[in-house]
């Protein structure tokens, strides 16, 4: 039975709750911290509408920002700031990137090629291919072997093919598309870009079955220091004795094809190869040592090719036909010949020099 103050007592519990739940409804609900950075963007749809200037500045910052996405960098829309070797002022890294590529990279580069090229063609007219001083005995020698050319061939015409392809996709559109225009040129320059990524791989196993296999011949010895003493002379056909290989083809062995072709094809393949979530600046940092070891390695083996065609009478078709005359062998590679002769180092067939039929 209720009684009055049981009563009291219960209205005042009823209040209190009542009160309570009004002071509740009519307390504001806690606001989290703004973001300076919204909060300056909302304020400058106000000032000035359309410019998101603030939202830019944070994206250009290079800063990691959310995305669903997986991946290393994915969140990272714009590059950080960053500057090449010569570079006076920092720019984003991609622009950087960009700016050394279309300029000292091609310029000079560029430049390399057409020097190189020049003073070839000047040692031929001036000068003439060097020649053999003797008529041709008619016995031959077989300098290379069948493996010793293929290697030597399939390596070659894929670094030609490398190198064509790859000069039109670094200077195509400077001296190629004001000539052939924009239609020839896309399907030049796409067509480029596919034979690069697809020869790349054979070049570079090719590259080390050659350079094992030429290994042994090509290792410095006393007489090649004396070579490059008497060089000049050698262009001017003077008689300069030599081993199997001479000083010039023992430095393109080791400067051209040992070390920078193989620096083009590690950094070849960190560019061919993206599927290993290479960062962005990796990629940008391998493309210009790419392309400069690549116009290095271009540059001197213009002059390996005059050399090994019209600039040695006899030098193409012993790479050919895996035979040298008698008299060119002792002509231009007299140690390698005595060796021949004596039976210190056979030739390739083991046998003495042969008489052709």
């Amino acid at each position: 039975m209720l009684t009055l103050p049981r009563l009291v007592r219960l209205a005042a519990m009823y209040a209190a709750f009542c009160g309570g739940a009004a002071l509740a409804q009519g307390a504001p609900p806690a606001q989290p911290a703004a973001d300076p950075l919204a909060k300056e963007q909302q304020q400058r749809t106000i000032v000035q509408p359309g410019n998101n200037q603030p939202v830019w500045t944070e994206v250009r910052s290079g800063r990691e920002n959310y995305t669903s996405i997986p991946g290393r960098e994915t969140g990272v829309l714009i590059q950080p700031q960053a500057r090449f070797f010569g570079q006076e002022r920092f720019s984003t890294a991609g622009e950087a990137w960009r700016q050394y590529r279309n300029g000292p990279v091609t310029v000079y580069g560029g430049w390399l090629i057409v020097v190189v090229c020049l003073v070839v063609a000047a040692i031929y007219f001036a000068m003439g291919p060097i020649t053999l001083h003797d008529k041709p005995s008619g016995r031959l020698i077989e300098r290379f072997s069948a493996a010793e050319r293929w290697a030597h061939w399939v390596m070659g015409i894929s670094f030609v093919v490398l190198a064509i392809t790859g000069l039109i996709i670094l200077f195509g559109k400077h001296v190629l598309l004001p000539v052939i225009g924009y239609t020839l040129f896309a399907w030049l320059s796409a067509l480029a870009k596919n034979l690069h990524n697809f020869v790349a791989p054979l070049f570079a196993v090719s590259l080390l079955v050659f350079i094992v296999m030429y290994l042994k011949d090509n290792m410095p010895q006393g007489h090649d220091f004396a070579w490059f003493g008497k060089a000049i002379g050698f262009f001017r056909g003077e008689h300069v004795p030599s081993g199997r290989f001479n000083g010039g083809e023992k430095a393109w062995f080791w400067v051209g094809v040992v070390a920078l072709c193989l620096v083009v094809t590690v950094s070849g393949a960190i560019l061919l190869f993206p599927n290993f979530e290479q960062l962005r600046a990796t990629m940008q940092q391998a493309h210009v040592v790419h392309a400069l070891a690549a116009l290095l390695v271009i540059a001197f083996a213009i002059g390996h090719i005059y050399m090994g065609t019209v600039g040695v009478e006899g030098a193409y078709q012993s790479m050919r036909t895996g035979y040298v005359d008698e008299i060119w062998a002792k002509e231009h590679h007299q140690y390698w010949y005595d060796d021949v002769r004596s039976g210190k180092g056979a030739a390739q067939s083991g046998a003495a020099p042969q008489a052709s039929h």
